[in-house]
């Protein structure tokens, strides 16, 4: 008998007859990634060219019952990797109200305003995201692990190789390869230091950008691990005890951080800033992160504020490449991996150059 795999790719190959699917991926009260297919006839040159969808918002947590249409307005358009046979696309879009104002779930839109403030896009921020995660099998044991007990210590999993020290690398190098086919800005990856979870990174990106492009890279994973049948978990601290939380460290440079002349000056400048509003950001640096940020496991304590030279227990750090150079970028080791990266990327700009 042949397998649900090879049955499927009987039809995935059927030609579309000059028509193309477009899939709007958005994101629900939670932060958990929402799709639905429509058949389009020809392939858009910009996400304005698309027509603004709606869903029911009374089942995502996004509007009640008796007023639950909630409107997606495309942003940005990705070849999509699951229906190749076509021109076929991926579409992420912001969540509006039914009067076209930004909905209360939708923190693209206060990026945006942030973004196009004159002062930020003088400043050409740059983003780097590193998102980490956690595969899980479907009872929610992560992937690999003895079954009720627990593998070695850590130590032998970072970028590790070998069966016994990795696993899932044929979900990571599945998703790396969509990606590149998607336009996804994906520009590493590698194994993390709790077993059976990974990381991947975007950027660099400019902007707003960096959110659309790890959305968008977060629901190819989530598609993808699907189709092997196994569980990605975003939680910062999916394990308690001696194994490493998730994070999503954000690296961010402006212009002048850029600059051979006086760069070094300008990042420690922007650490200072960052210091009196260390809360604020902790407030939108996502759910659960306390579990995550205890002074252990390369992470600085929660509530207290610090930056220093190739330091991982620095709530920033600033690369000793950059220290030594003099100009460059630093790492916000802040964010957990469950963040919203339209808020993390816009609260250090706002934070920083407004």
């Amino acid at each position: 008998m042949a397998s649900n795999t090879e049955l499927l790719s009987r039809f995935m190959t059927l030609p579309q007859n000059g028509l193309i699917q477009a899939t709007y991926i958005w994101i629900d009260a939670i932060g958990e990634l929402r799709q639905k297919t429509m058949t389009i006839d020809r392939l858009p040159t910009s996400p304005s060219e698309l027509k603004i969808w709606n869903f029911d918002g009374s089942s995502t947590g996004q509007a009640p019952g008796h007023n639950s249409d909630v409107l997606i307005r495309p942003v940005a358009i990705f070849k999509d990797p699951f229906r190749t046979g076509g021109e076929n696309i991926l579409v992420m879009c912001e969540t509006l109200n039914t009067d076209l104002s930004a909905h209360a779930t939708n923190h693209r839109a206060l990026a945006q305003k942030i973004f196009e403030n004159p002062a930020v896009k003088a400043a050409e921020t740059w983003f780097g995201i590193e998102q980490e995660y956690s595969l899980l099998d479907t009872d929610g044991h992560p992937l690999g692990w003895p079954k009720g007990g627990f593998p070695g210590p850590q130590g032998p999993y970072y970028c590790g190789v070998g069966a016994t020290k990795v696993y899932g690398r044929d979900i990571v190098e599945a998703h790396y390869r969509a990606c590149l086919y998607a336009g996804v800005r994906i520009c590493g990856t590698n194994a993390e230091v709790m077993p059976s979870q990974w990381e991947f990174q975007v950027g660099p990106c400019e902007g707003i950008s960096v959110g659309d492009h790890l959305w968008m890279g977060r629901f190819i994973l989530v598609q993808v691990a699907e189709m092997f049948n196994v569980i990605v978990s975003f939680d910062p601290k999916p394990i308690p005890g001696d194994w490493n939380g998730a994070g999503c460290h954000t690296n961010f440079s402006t212009v002048a951080m850029r600059n051979p002349v006086g760069g070094l000056d300008a990042i420690n400048t922007a650490c200072e800033k960052l210091k009196p509003k260390h809360l604020e950001h902790i407030a939108v640096y996502g759910d659960g992160n306390e579990r995550r940020l205890t002074g252990n496991h390369e992470t600085a304590p929660i509530h207290q504020f610090s930056y220093g030279v190739a330091n991982r227990k620095c709530s920033i750090r600033i690369p000793r490449q950059v220290n030594e150079e003099g100009y460059g970028y630093l790492e916000d080791r802040r964010p957990g991996s469950n963040s919203d990266p339209y808020r993390v990327a816009s609260k250090i700009a706002d934070t920083i150059i407004l």
